[in-house]
């Protein structure tokens, strides 16, 4: 489908998605808002895409929701419109969790409260150093619990670090973010590009099943009751695999010390 706020690049089975609204720093507004959830849930394991780049043109990852644009016009909404527009966001972070393709994201400058929320929806997260990532929300007279960002901060950086943070507002730099794990590297845009684009070539030497079964299980072992559940789930996942003409190819592969010819099957 074609979009106003969104631009998609398909190359060699990897989506390289930029968020165009630079003028307003990518800011989400209800037809982003749209576009972000129909890219999202369109992608299912028989998609030609296996990876996701994620980033903003211009100065700005994402700098939140777009108020000027999300302002009701006349009477104030209730709480069930609220709640619909709720909604509509927070849906955009659980397709994101839901689709079977990893996600790095390249977060440079601000991302704030939504866009802090698709940063942290990701699997990878990238950094420029003039990055700046915060819950913006506890900032507007609401709570810094939104969209995810309290399911993934804490279990992301720790409870103290991800309270100091939802409590008061505070940006966290690319240098902080660094050391807490929060991102992966923090290197100029260019750089990060290439980086990107080494991961997901790196990935894509996987299996399509076995980069699809790794991200869900890497995905329900954090929330996992104990460890011979996620255990079970890793054994599971690795009898799957054998079962395809991949794995054979893996193998042989491997003894004859060339590239693997994987078929998706």
């Amino acid at each position: 489908m074609g979009y106003k706020h969104l631009d998609v690049a398909i190359k060699e089975s990897v989506a390289w998605v930029t968020l165009n609204r630079p003028e307003r720093l990518n800011a989400l507004n209800p037809l982003l808002v749209e576009e972000l959830h129909a890219f999202f849930v369109g992608l299912t394991a028989r998609s030609i895409v296996r990876v996701v780049i994620l980033s903003g043109a211009g100065r700005a990852f994402c700098a939140g929701l777009d108020l000027k644009d999300m302002q009701p016009t006349g009477a104030r909404r209730g709480v069930s419109e609220m709640l619909e527009q709720q909604k509509s966001i927070r849906d955009i972070m659980i397709a994101m969790r839901r689709c079977p393709q990893p996600i790095i994201s390249i977060v440079q400058g601000a991302a704030s409260g939504g866009g802090f929320a698709l940063a942290l929806a990701s699997d990878i997260r990238l950094a420029t150093p003039d990055a700046r990532m915060n819950a913006a929300c506890i900032l507007l007279g609401l709570s810094a619990c939104d969209v995810g960002v309290s399911y993934f901060l804490p279990r992301m950086v720790g409870a103290s670090a991800a309270s100091e943070f939802l409590l008061t507002g505070r940006f966290i730099d690319a240098q902080r973010a660094h050391a807490l794990g929060l991102v992966s590297r923090v290197a100029p845009m260019d750089e990060l590009r290439l980086e990107a684009s080494a991961l997901a070539n790196d990935m894509l030497r996987a299996t399509p099943l076995g980069l699809r079964l790794t991200k869900e299980a890497l995905g329900l072992a954090i929330d996992a009751g104990s460890m011979e559940a996620v255990i079970a789930l890793e054994d599971r996942n690795q009898v799957l695999c054998t079962q395809g003409e991949d794995f054979a190819e893996g193998i042989a592969a491997f003894l004859e010390k060339r590239p693997p010819r994987f078929a998706g099957r």
